[in-house]
């Protein structure tokens, strides 16, 4: 069973992700959970705290995801595949609220928030880990500008998706991103072509 802060921290997470941070108050986070003010603040003393606890939580997910991505993929494709399908997987959150990830950093970055740097961690873990995938695959000139494009052209998927309510959008730009992956890869003399 989850601890009041584990729970506290999950609430503002979704809360965070579909309202915005600026727009959630701790009041919002505490009375979904039953909250009294006094055990709210026993764990909690201010939203900033709360933000640096759901970024850790991101983290912490996001390297698990990633984790577990390598053990699916047996190939470097494969596992950059399920990175380019995280937008199916998650298609309906993203046409309702965008990505998760370039969300929060880009409402942190307007706010002029000091947590914007850690936020955007979640992207450098994502490309650091596409550009391993990418030099594993015999890619090694380009792995991080490759990696950094892709991670790019998901977020503008995932903003156009927002936009525009499209499913199909995104199962074409899915199709289009996988087959442009397999095409830097395959254009590279290695076992993996």
């Amino acid at each position: 069973m989850p601890s009041t802060r584990e729970r506290i921290v999950e609430q503002a997470d979704v809360l965070f992700y579909e309202r915005g941070y600026e727009a959630t108050s701790l009041a919002d986070i505490a009375a979904p959970l039953g909250l009294s003010r006094g055990n709210f603040y026993y764990h909690f003393k201010t939203k900033d705290e709360i933000l640096d606890a759901v970024i850790d939580l991101r983290l912490s997910r996001t390297a698990a995801m990633l984790t577990a991505w390598e053990a699916e993929g047996d190939t470097p494709l494969a596992r950059i595949t399920c990175f380019i399908r995280i937008l199916i997987r998650n298609r309906a959150k993203i046409m309702s609220w965008g990505c998760p990830v370039g969300t929060l950093v880009s409402e942190l970055s307007k706010l002029e928030h000091i947590a914007q740097a850690r936020a955007a961690e979640l992207f450098t873990l994502f490309i650091d880990w596409l550009a391993v995938q990418f030099r594993s695959a015999g890619v090694e000139r380009d792995a991080r500008a490759l990696a950094t494009h892709l991670m790019g052209r998901s977020q503008g998927v995932a903003a156009l998706a927002q936009a525009f309510g499209d499913e199909a959008l995104i199962e074409a730009e899915v199709a289009q991103m996988t087959d442009w992956v397999a095409q830097q890869i395959a254009a590279q003399p290695t076992e993996y072509s």
